[in-house]
């Protein structure tokens, strides 16, 4: 079951049951571009391609489907398990999982390019693709706009800038209606339950607490000091949400969210404000992460309405 979730959760669990750290690092963007291309990754790494990657090994779920929107998703010859969105993408050979990769399996494919994931695969990962001599590009979004930019880098890495471009365009545009429309209205206590036991959310660093800012939320554990912390239903009480967001396992609403409702001391409780978002639409750094921002927001918008009506 933890497997699962971790695939399908980016930084969310993965950090939790990895204990990869969690460490600041300088965003991802073009240097320049000449006759080779030339990228900073999130390490700040100067990444250099003479030509576009044309066999693209991807080590995390979310990064298969980026590559996918950017143009590049027939250029992806490895992925690893949960690498499943869209449906072409399961038909590609697997390398692995995100924490345990075959570097056998990766060097048979004779990529030009592989592209890890900072926090979930790991630096010891990329160290030693490095030391087999295979180029990499180490991504790690942190914001809401670092997926934009993922768009444009992997559209760039792969002679896809036009797709990539347009893909990116598209999010921030969609990005910046929903700033508009909610990101000023009246903030409103929000509690994210990844899952249940053991129970577990996550603090302001984390992109899905970009989510709740932008549908003008409060993370009220933004404070906590662990990126994914273990917290308690007594911490919950105290925090008092206005409203609770359960994630889960896929498509079904989670039978515990409902256990909630034996704690009517809570706002969201007593005021049934206790709403399911699907997992890959918010716990996956990809493009639908704006649909995820959208239910997001509409719920959000629902609570306050009736918070204020009921004044």
């Amino acid at each position: 079951m933890y497997r699962w979730l971790i695939g399908l959760a980016a930084a969310s669990v993965t950090l939790f049951f990895s204990g990869v750290v969690y460490s600041e690092a300088r965003p991802a963007g073009v240097i320049s571009v000449t006759d080779a291309i030339h990228l900073i990754d999130s390490r700040g790494r100067d990444v250099v391609l003479e030509k576009p990657a044309q066999r693209i090994v991807s080590l995390a779920p979310h990064i298969t489907e980026i590559l996918f929107a950017a143009g590049a998703g027939e250029q992806i010859v490895g992925a690893v398990s949960y690498s499943d969105y869209p449906d072409a993408a399961q038909n590609i050979p697997r390398v692995g999982s995100y924490d345990k990769i075959s570097y056998e399996s990766v060097v048979a494919l004779n990529p030009d390019l592989v592209i890890v994931w900072q926090s979930g695969n790991g630096e010891e990962v990329a160290q030693r693709l490095e030391s087999l001599g295979l180029p990499i590009y180490v991504g790690e979004p942190r914001k809401l706009e670092d997926v934009a930019q993922s768009l444009k880098d992997y559209g760039l890495l792969s002679g896809n800038n036009k797709q990539g471009d347009i893909a990116a365009n598209q999010f921030l545009a969609k990005l910046a209606e929903l700033k508009n429309a909610y990101s000023e209205q009246q903030q409103i206590g929000v509690y994210y339950q990844i899952w249940n036991e053991p129970m577990m959310t996550m603090n302001g660093k984390h992109l899905i607490s970009d989510v709740i800012r932008l549908c003008g939320g409060r993370n009220v554990f933004a404070e906590a000091l662990p990126l994914v912390p273990r917290i308690s239903v007594e911490s919950v009480v105290r925090a008092n949400p206005q409203v609770i967001i359960a994630s889960g396992m896929g498509q079904a609403r989670p039978e515990w969210l409902d256990d909630w409702r034996d704690w009517s001391a809570i706002d969201a409780v007593h005021n049934d404000h206790l709403y399911f978002i699907p997992p890959e639409l918010l716990q996956r750094h990809t493009p639908r992460i704006i649909q995820g921002a959208e239910q997001m927001c509409g719920f959000l918008a629902q609570a306050r309405r009736e918070l204020k009506g009921s004044k």
